[in-house]
Formats: structure tokens, sequence, C-alpha cells
């Protein structure tokens, strides 16, 4: 697995990235967060995040609802389109989850 991966938005850098699948309106990937990285605040126009975690804690965090989840193997957690969140590993340890991402264009809005 690829080591630092920088996204293709170029607003945070994770230990990695691998596509699973990669369509016209929907995309899985595994992403691993090494212990302190996060994936910024940001929403997405068109499209839902489905969470499933495979290894470590992974803490979503979201606006409007505001909330907080932290999640475990096995564990799964939805976010809708529009809805501002971030993601982090608070854990000592590396974090593995999959991410589907669907149905509809991809998109990353950076939130402050």
């Amino acid at each position: 697995m690829p080591t630092n991966v920088q996204s293709r938005q170029a607003n945070y850098i994770v230990k990695g990235v691998e596509t699973v699948v990669a369509g016209r309106d929907i995309q899985a990937r595994i992403f691993t967060l090494a212990p302190g990285e996060i994936i910024p605040w940001h929403s997405h126009s068109e499209i839902t995040d489905y969470f499933f975690v495979l290894s470590g804690k992974l803490i979503v965090e979201t606006r409007a609802p505001d909330d907080h989840h932290t999640l475990g193997p096995g564990d799964r957690y939805q976010v809708a389109a529009g809805t501002p969140h971030q993601t982090a590993n608070r854990d000592a340890s590396d974090c593995r989850f999959l991410i589907i991402q669907g149905v509809g264009k991809y998109d990353w809005i950076k939130e402050d």
C-alpha cells in the first residue's frame, strides 16, 4: 500500500489510499490513516459517504447536525450529501476503513 498519499485535491495527506472501484457515479476506496491524521472539514454536493471500519478507530464528526461518532472494526456510518464532515484517527495505531461514495458526481468542497 502506498505511503503518505496526497489527495487529488491537495488538501491533506494520508498514509494510504487504495481504489477498489471507480465509476462515473460511484467509487469505493480503502483509506489508511496513521495516528493523528485527519481528512479535514469538507462536504459533497451529490454523494453520500458510507464508512465501514476495517481496523483501528475512526472519528467522524459532522456539522448541521453537530455530531461525533467513534467507530471501531465492524462499525459503519453514513454522511449525507451536503453535510460538512471530517474524519480523523486519534488513536495510537493505524485506522483502515472502506468508504463507498455515491450515487452522483464526486466533488470535494472545503469547509472552514
